[in-house]
């Protein structure tokens, strides 16, 4: 069962009748799952793709070679591209990208540690890039990275 932040966003894209995509990583679909789960979420949910190897970003959405191994998988500069991308081939009015660590591994440093969540949204023309840090276990990071993006949302759209 979708979030209340969910429920809101997902309430205020049909009244405002936008539609929403996304390009998950660290959240492996669970986002637009949970975007699906609202009543009449089916007259704003175009779908979703769920990148979380580094070869999905490069072969289908297109992340130039070499940038990867720049800034890492889990980075701004690869969400960015996650998003505009993706938005390059989808007919929707919102579009949503998602990376970062929820478990131990990847580029994790001490600069960028387990719960940093790297978020990019673009709605009509306008683009929207956030960090955060979250705490607590994979599920509760990616819960919480979930409810950001509705509330980031429903603030932009309101």
């Amino acid at each position: 069962m979708a979030s209340e932040k969910v429920t809101a966003c997902c309430e205020a894209l049909i009244e405002k009748n936008l539609t929403i995509a996304f390009a998950e990583s660290a959240s492996a679909g669970k986002m637009c799952y949970e975007f699906s789960t609202v009543f009449n979420s089916g007259r704003i949910l175009i779908g979703g793709i769920t990148c979380y190897h580094i070869s999905m970003k490069e072969d289908l959405l297109h992340i130039p070679w070499g940038t990867i191994e720049q800034y890492s998988a889990e980075s701004a500069e690869v969400t960015k591209l996650m998003a505009q991308n993706f938005h390059k081939y989808i007919n929707s009015d919102i579009c949503v990208a998602l990376t970062g660590l929820t478990t131990p591994g990847g580029s994790e440093s001490e600069s960028k540690p387990v719960g940093t969540i790297f978020i990019h949204v673009i709605i009509s023309d306008k683009e929207i890039a956030k960090r955060f840090e979250f705490d607590g276990d994979a599920e509760s990071i990616v819960n919480q990275a979930i409810d950001t993006v509705a509330d980031l949302i429903l603030k932009e759209i309101q």
